[in-house]
């Protein structure tokens, strides 16, 4: 890769040639706009699938909670400030135990959570006294929630609670109205606790009234199939032969309302109220006019501006953030880029970040966006930042566009010197998309160096520079001879700190070592990956290729590349790999950090023989053998060895066919970088320098 200095001079050289754009667009094209965008926090849609079986509210203030038509909002009631909410669908649950003891539910729930189930705690007060009910989930049909319960319930330590022989009840969408009405909550409760004290299922709800309101009434049951509910109806009709009852219907947006204390620290603290809304048909709305906006408990309890629409989508809940566009890219900007980089970079990416989002349309169907990078990271209120804030503002309503239209500014963090063509990404030429320099280096500054080095046991790892010292000697092939500092040194499979990665080997105080190189510390400029084994490789590509490579890996290799020199073909065992897209490499090779890299292939050798003769491997598999200091051949059987070439670089290399990958940059490299972005701005160029720069021939307008 070129050297930051060279880079950031032919970038400098390059700035007389680039015109700035101010005027207004020649063409006359309309600049489009948005009011408010829709943010996709949970969503299941063919596009992108994130699921939460229960969504949970709270603000500072309070919460006004309606249900949204096609033409407004109709109220139904209002939260005291602070107070939390829940909502979940409406539909099948298996209902796996209850009990009138907290900590045993409360211990059944943890079990759930740590299998990863969506458990839910509710309680009701019958001739019993408090009952805690465990249900979990959120299913299209009695059959599938009927699946999961059984599932759990085989689970040894959920067993060791509810009992080996027990099975799930099943909770459904199925109830009985009564047809009375109440003016709050409690006297709904109150009346509901009446009947339950009777042996008689029953909830206090809320319904829509009309266009104009919601009112509270009583529910009877929540059954999974008719008979159930036939059941439930005569069970009711004997204890209280007075009671007027119809089947409720889903179209009418009631709100079947549970005590839940899924998220209560201990039994002695009070409920919070789960309302279970049939989604599929409703669409609940949520706002506050509360500065601190509106806590989502299940997305990383984030609090976001704006306001919340809770539907079904697909058979799942969807939950929607609408919020003012330019409010959106506050967020956007603040947890796309630190709000501590110079102003002129934070513009850029307002201009990137609105730009992008206007691109979209209604690419998720219900949504704009979504808040993950498959989109661009929204963090919601806690994102943003004074700095941040201000470089939006400071260029609101402002888009590039190319050719009249508003254009596709991807971007990533790091090109790694080079930004991607685009058709070394998607396969095909964008105009405004073509590869530059880019000065990516900042990424790289107070970071340690690292040591490629060789044990004594002839195994390969790092070690961080302030954990060895040089011992002044030399290898027998010149390479420098260090030695470890401290007792309990970890040798690394890549220059970085990962505690969830094992580590190639412990060494002690004064183990001498070989180095073999000296890099920094992998991070969005350079970094390392590997090494992995055949068998690893083979194991890391299945599911993700058009085609899987047949047999075990015994080369990989690129075989074409792009404009920036980022593969757009890799061959293994001499074959085409077959992909969508050449950006697909990162995810097939075990999630790569970006699209700029080499492959070392370390079985690779081609061994001079005597004639003129030569031998590669590992095409050529058979035995190697090597002459001795006593002048003697003997077979290399080693599994690692290392090759002195004839420039006097030593490199690692193993018998069996092995791979390293060792790239540049983070993401798919395309458009704007980011560290780029902070570069060029370091260098003195504005935010709309640094926009054209990027996008080839792009026009910075403004409405």
């Amino acid at each position: 890769m070129p050297k930051a200095k060279r880079t950031i001079a032919i970038i400098a050289a390059g700035v007389t040639a680039l015109s700035i754009w101010t005027s207004s667009p020649s063409e006359g094209a309309a600049v489009p706009t948005l009011d408010t965008i829709r943010v996709g926090i949970f969503l299941n849609t063919s596009k992108y699938t994130l699921n939460t079986a229960v969504s949970t509210f709270s603000s500072s203030g309070s919460l006004k909670v309606g249900i949204r038509l096609p033409s407004s909002v109709v109220p139904l009631f209002a939260t005291s400030a602070g107070e939390i909410i829940r909502f979940t669908m409406d539909d099948y649950k298996p209902q796996l135990f209850e009990t009138t003891d907290y900590m045993t539910a409360l211990n059944v729930m943890k079990r759930l959570k740590a299998l990863g189930a969506s458990g839910i705690m509710t309680a009701v007060t019958d001739p019993r006294g408090k009952v805690y009910q465990i249900s979990e989930g959120s299913y299209t049909t009695a059959a599938d929630a009927s699946a999961a319960g059984s599932k759990w319930l085989k689970d040894a330590t959920i067993a060791g609670y509810v009992g080996k022989t027990a099975k799930a009840a099943l909770i459904g969408p199925l109830h009985l109205e009564t047809g009375m009405k109440y003016a709050s909550k409690s006297e709904a409760a109150a009346a509901a606790q009446k009947l339950t004290a009777k042996g008689i299922e029953a909830y206090a709800a809320m319904k829509q009234n009309g266009t104009a309101s919601g009112i509270y009434t009583v529910l009877i049951g929540a059954e999974s199939d008719a008979a159930a509910l036939s059941a439930v109806k005569s069970k009711a009709l004997q204890a209280d032969a007075s009671l007027a009852m119809s089947q409720t219907d889903a179209k009418s947006a009631y709100m079947l309302i549970r005590d839940d204390y899924t998220t209560a620290e201990s039994a002695s603290k009070p409920p919070v109220a789960l309302y279970s809304v049939p989604l599929a048909d409703t669409k609940v709305w949520i706002e506050t006019k509360d500065p601190s906006g509106i806590k989502l408990a299940e997305r990383y309890s984030r609090s976001y501006r704006g306001s919340f629409e809770v539907s079904g989508m697909n058979n799942k809940m969807a939950v929607i953030n609408e919020v003012p566009f330019e409010q959106y890219v506050y967020a956007v900007v603040g947890a796309e880029m630190p709000a501590s980089w110079p102003a002129e970079a934070l513009k850029a990416q307002a201009v990137a970040a609105r730009t992008y989002a206007l691109y979209q349309g209604f690419g998720y169907q219900i949504a704009h966006v979504v808040d993950t990078t498959l989109s661009q990271a929204y963090g919601g209120i806690g994102s943003e930042k004074p700095a941040t804030i201000a470089a939006v503002d400071a260029t609101q309503g402002q888009v590039a566009m190319y050719d009249g239209k508003v254009i596709n500014t991807v971007f990533s963090s790091s090109a790694g010197g080079f930004t991607a063509d685009a058709t070394e990404i998607w396969g095909s030429a964008v105009d405004y998309l073509k590869s530059i320099q880019s000065p990516d280096t900042s990424s790289e500054n107070g970071l340690y160096k690292w040591y490629r080095v060789v044990l004594s046991n002839n195994l390969v790892g790092y070690i961080r520079e302030d954990l060895l010292e040089d011992t002044g000697q030399k290898s027998v092939s010149g390479q420098a001879v260090l030695r470890v500092k401290g007792d309990g040194t970890k040798v690394r499979p890549i220059p970085l700190v990962q505690d969830n990665v094992q580590v190639v080997d412990t060494v002690n105080k004064g183990t001498l070592v070989v180095q073999l190189e000296k890099v920094t510390q992998s991070n969005e400029m350079n970094w390392v990956r590997g090494t992995y084994s055949a068998a690893d490789m083979l194991k890391l590509t299945q599911g993700k290729l058009v085609k899987a490579i047949s047999g075990p890996i015994r080369t990989l290799s690129i075989s074409k590349m792009g404009p920036s020199g980022r593969p757009t073909e890799i061959q293994a065992n001499g074959q085409v790999i077959s992909v969508k897209n050449p950006d697909a490499y990162r995810a097939a090779f075990g999630g790569l950090p970006s699209t700029l890299f080499k492959i070392d292939e370390t079985a690779k050798l081609t061994i001079a023989g005597s004639g003129g003769a030569t031998s590669d491997r590992p095409s050529d598999s058979g035995a190697m053998y090597m002459i001795g200091g006593n002048g003697k051949n003997q077979e290399l059987k080693a599994a690692n060895f290392f090759v002195l070439n004839g420039s006097g670089e030593v490199r690692a290399a193993t018998k069996d066919p092995a791979f390293r990958f060792v790239g540049a940059g983070n993401g798919h490299g395309v458009g704007l970088s980011q560290y780029g972005a902070r570069g060029l701005a370091n260098l003195g160029y504005d935010y709309k320098y640094i926009m054209q720069y990027y996008y080839k021939d792009a026009k910075i307008v403004k409405e």
